[in-house]
């Protein structure tokens, strides 16, 4: 058996609407975890007896890849818990590629696509962007249609969503952490209700769409103000859906005269959010000084790998 790892991410664009079927860009960040699986008596993770209430996304990865005798899961991770940086994500991948690697070999569509599964029974409904951008690194357009560049494709019901590799140019940011924890799953199943039921809601989604897509350009170009710009259109619109927090909103204000543009990041109601910027030592005391904690970050990392053998 193999230690493997597995980035963290970030979402530049698109959170909730891509659980609709729409895009989202996301970046893979250098806030990583590890697993190690060895042989044991019974399941336990890091030392502890396995309990799927405490252990959900391990103890889901088990059920979906792992068939053999009991085993000790040992994790260690940086990417702060319920952040929206996709730590959850981060913890399945790497252990599934851990039970799953044979002979030093291993198969990201495989992993990617028992993570989503994973991600989809814990959190009840999912989308596979964290779990992707998490197996294969770099950045993530997840599409409806199949684009150049694409890697591969996860359909759950009537929703299909195409994954594709983006490269990702030089682009700064920092990482504002409120310490603020707030579950995935909740969040998603409120914005859908909301969604489902007022057509404003479902206009506030179909402008996400446009601004994933313009987003997507402006990326390839290196264009920082005009990302910077959807980013802040972005932010406002999370918040017309109700998963903004004033935790955020204060930390989003605070930094915005030194960037290009900021917003939230993953599911919200706490959380973290990111900035663009060419000055990141400026971003990050300025967060720090309204309360959050700063994680200036790179992007566009590895996805998962074998570290070493276990």
């Amino acid at each position: 058996m193999f230690t493997c790892s597995a980035p963290g991410k970030m979402i530049l664009f698109g959170e909730h609407a891509v659980v609709f079927g729409r895009p989202a860009l996301a970046l893979a960040i250098d806030l990583r975890i590890s697993c190690k699986v060895s042989s044991s008596d019974q399941y336990t993770v890091n030392g502890h007896a396995m309990r799927k209430r405490h252990h959900a996304y391990i103890s889901a990865s088990l059920d979906e890849a792992w068939d053999g005798p009991p085993i000790d899961v040992d994790t260690m991770s940086k990417i702060p818990a319920a952040s929206g940086l996709g730590s959850s994500a981060a913890v399945t991948v790497s252990c599934i590629a851990s039970m799953t690697s044979s002979k030093g070999r291993l198969n990201p569509e495989k992993i990617a696509r028992m993570a989503f599964e994973v991600e989809n029974k814990v959190q009840g409904i999912a989308s596979p962007t964290d779990t992707s951008t998490s197996t294969h690194g770099h950045g993530v357009l997840v599409s409806p249609h199949k684009l150049d560049d694409f890697l591969w494709k996860i359909e759950k019901g009537t929703l299909v969503w195409n994954i594709h590799h983006c490269d990702v140019p030089r682009l700064r940011f920092v990482v504002g952490y409120t310490g603020i924890h707030a579950a995935t799953g909740p969040l998603v199943a409120m914005v859908k209700k909301l969604v489902d039921a007022e057509n404003d809601a479902k206009k506030v989604i179909d402008r996400i769409e446009e601004i994933v897509l313009a987003g997507v350009e402006a990326v390839k170009k290196s264009d920082k103000r005009r990302i910077g710009d959807l980013m802040n259109e972005n932010h406002t619109l999370l918040n017309q859906l109700g998963v903004g927090h004033p935790a955020l909103d204060k930390l989003v204000e605070a930094c915005r005269k030194h960037s290009y543009g900021a917003k939230l990041t993953g599911a919200g109601g706490g959380g973290s959010m990111i900035a663009l910027t060419d000055e990141p030592d400026r971003v990050s005391k300025e967060i720090e000084m309204a309360g959050g904690e700063a994680i200036p970050i790179s992007v566009g990392c590895d996805g998962v790998r074998i570290e070493r053998r276990a």
